[in-house]
């Protein structure tokens, strides 16, 4: 590990074959497991790639070498660099184990440059380690090691924003908190709306994530948020991140979230006996889901969470832009195919099935990719709490239309 010359040089040994390594660097899926929060690339000679943080930083390239399972040259132009620097990464075998070696040379000298040779270096270190755990043994450090404020989000906008009394547009809505974490500590509760943290104006989910970066469990940050029309501020201790235990197989994983749905599933019996098809229909207000609406949103969200799980499994991962909200429209759609209260409960369990059977069968090859395991098997065991954060909807619009009786 060196900077000397203003030329960047790291080591790391991954316990993976050259075969993974080299595909780490290559596939856009399987980049993002380890840097980055999104990429695209085509690892060819002349082929571009790009990858972007939620940092806000971004950086851009052009392939020069490829020597698939040996050596690959690129070009590096990041976000505020006065011009493109090259990256020289080979892979050799070292007994079970790969020989990563990365060379970050072309760096200029001066103001414009500022601190890159060591920037680079910290990242590229800290990155190569991650990458070890993630083909290794499958944590992804960044998640591993990222506090939490332990807080689930909604939608917020404009209309939202009257509803609630609230005097800006623009903020993060909470869903709700959980027991135990900073969040609750420091008196947050649904429906407040976040505008700033540790400093940082809230624009969007990814806001969140740069205001923490760098922060670990115990410290304290400072939130400023609405509560209707009062404007609070006030101090909040972040949480360590609790880690499930990540099951030793596909068959396990498929158990274990299974149990989760059964439960998700017996609440949602026990919730809906005796609800009338007019109460399911009833909206509390414009903007609030009946009961049916949520329903169908849950519906739309296992579909959704299937094409993850096959997008990961399958090593071609879509990206987005950002959460783009939930339609309406979609809700009404699902509604007119299944119409009443027992038809939309049937698609939903039937969809539940289908997912744990989708976990069962994926092919022993994904799971032998273990950072692409670990991040699916830790996602799924907390995906089905979303069903829970609706459940307490559902209960207020039920609550609504029998006052209304």
């Amino acid at each position: 590990m060196s900077t000397l010359k203003r030329v960047v040089k790291v080591e790391q040994v991954v316990s993976a074959p050259i075969s993974l390594v080299y595909r780490a660097f290559t596939n856009s899926t399987a980049l993002r497991e380890w840097m980055g929060d999104f990429a695209t690339l085509e690892a060819k000679p002349g082929g571009r790639f790009y990858v972007w943080w939620q940092s806000g930083y971004y950086t851009s390239g052009e392939f020069f070498r490829v020597v698939p399972n040996k050596e690959l040259v690129f070009s590096w132009h990041g976000r505020g660099e006065p011009r493109p620097t090259q990256i020289a990464v080979t892979f050799k075998p070292k007994r079970n184990s790969t020989l990563v070696r990365l060379i970050h040379r072309g760096f200029g000298s001066g103001k414009a440059w500022g601190n890159a040779v060591e920037v680079s270096f910290s990242e590229w270190q800290s990155g190569l380690l991650n990458l070890a755990s993630v083909l290794g043994s499958g944590p992804d450090l960044r998640i591993t090691n990222r506090p939490m404020m332990g807080i689930s989000l909604s939608d917020f906008n404009a209309d939202v924003a009257q509803k609630l009394r609230v005097p800006v547009a623009v903020g993060i809505r909470l869903d709700g908190v959980i027991d135990g974490m900073g969040a609750q500590a420091a008196g947050l509760r649904k429906d407040d709306v976040l505008i700033e943290l540790a400093g940082l104006e809230l624009v969007d989910f990814s806001s969140i994530n740069s205001a923490i970066r760098g922060k670990k469990a115990g410290d304290t940050i400072g939130v400023a948020y609405y509560r209707g029309s009062e404007k609070i501020t006030t101090k909040l201790t972040l949480s360590g991140r609790p880690i499930p235990a990540i099951p030793t197989s596909l068959a396990n994983l498929s158990i274990e979230v299974g149990k989760a749905y059964t439960e998700a599933e017996k609440q949602m019996t026990g919730f809906l006996q005796g609800v009338s098809e007019k109460e399911a229909d009833y909206k509390p207000s414009p903007t609030d889901w009946s009961i049916k609406e949520v329903i169908a949103h849950l519906i739309h969200s296992e579909r959704g969470w299937q094409n993850v799980i096959a997008e990961i499994a399958g090593g071609v991962e879509a990206s987005y832009d950002g959460f783009g909200g939930n339609l309406d429209a979609r809700n009404w759609a699902t509604i007119a195919a299944f119409t009443t209260l027992a038809d939309l409960e049937i698609e939903w369990k039937r969809l539940n099935t289908e997912t744990i059977a989708l976990l069962a069968n994926l092919p022993e090859e994904f799971f032998q990719r273990k950072g692409s395991y670990w991040r699916l098997a830790y996602q799924c065991l907390y995906f089905p709490t979303h069903f829970f954060t609706h459940l307490e909807q559902m209960q207020v619009a039920l609550l609504a239309a029998r006052k209304k009786e």
